[in-house]
């Protein structure tokens, strides 16, 4: 049976004892049905993971002690940034989970002309507070210990002019680059439109910042569907996907 894994954002320490949070500790104890004397694995994003053991708990608190730590490093490689056209609901959420699943290191959320989601300021906080719980989510379950980092949402120019990464793609359905021919870069930087597709002058902004238009394939991909299939290639080329 799977040791239950739960992000924390205390300090861990080997031989230490942690009084977890309110809501780590009511989802050990009702949901993971987890008790006193149970083994329990606990990162907190520095790059390790911690084994312990909960040795006090009440309805609503546990207390573990840390037993071990290892490093057990499973981060790829290559370092994958991807600006993502914000989308509706569900089909975001599912984005940013699957790009943490697969192995993206950094996530930028964009605002470019064909969005069809317009949030207020204090809407858009609780959506970033709200993909931040669903990147820990995505941790605990693909055995992540280092956080994805998720940027504040910017417009596309803004995110274009600053990206400094030595590959920079982005999918268009005109596309001709193959990423075989080119050499392993360290990072690469992956543009995905939204629901409507980039306009034209968007485009052609990403090409003068030095992003090469790529395709995978004859079909078109929904926006949610089109950051997995690239990040599956890339890390098959570049990363840790092995042949």
């Amino acid at each position: 049976m799977r040791t239950p894994r739960v992000y924390t954002v205390l300090e861990l320490t080997i031989g230490s004892s942690v009084h977890l949070e309110t809501a780590v500790s009511r989802y050990l104890l009702q949901s993971l049905r987890q008790a006193k004397g149970a083994s329990i694995e606990l990162f907190n994003g520095d790059g390790y993971r911690y084994s312990a053991t909960i040795i006090e708990s009440t309805k609503s608190s546990v207390t573990a002690q840390i037993d071990s730590k290892q490093t057990g490093s499973n981060e790829s490689p290559l370092k994958i940034h991807i600006g993502l056209a914000l989308s509706r609901g569900e089909r975001m959420d599912y984005g940013i989970r699957k790009i943490v699943e697969m192995g993206g290191n950094s996530i930028t959320p964009l605002i470019t002309q064909r969005c069809e989601v317009r949030l207020s300021k204090e809407r858009m906080e609780k959506r970033i507070k709200h993909w931040q719980g669903i990147i820990i989510s995505a941790c605990e379950q693909c055995g992540r210990n280092t956080i994805p980092a998720l940027h504040e949402p910017v417009k596309l120019n803004s995110w274009l002019g600053a990206v400094d990464d030595p590959v920079r793609l982005i999918f268009h359905p005109s596309g001709g680059t193959k990423l075989a021919d080119r050499p392993k870069p360290k990072s690469v930087a992956l543009l995905v439109g939204p629901e409507g597709g980039f306009d034209n002058e968007e485009v052609a902004q990403a090409q003068q910042q030095g992003f090469d238009s790529i395709t995978l394939g004859p079909r078109i991909l929904r926006t949610e569907t089109a950051p997995i299939a690239a990040i599956s290639v890339l890390q098959y080329l570049w990363g840790d996907f092995d042949g």
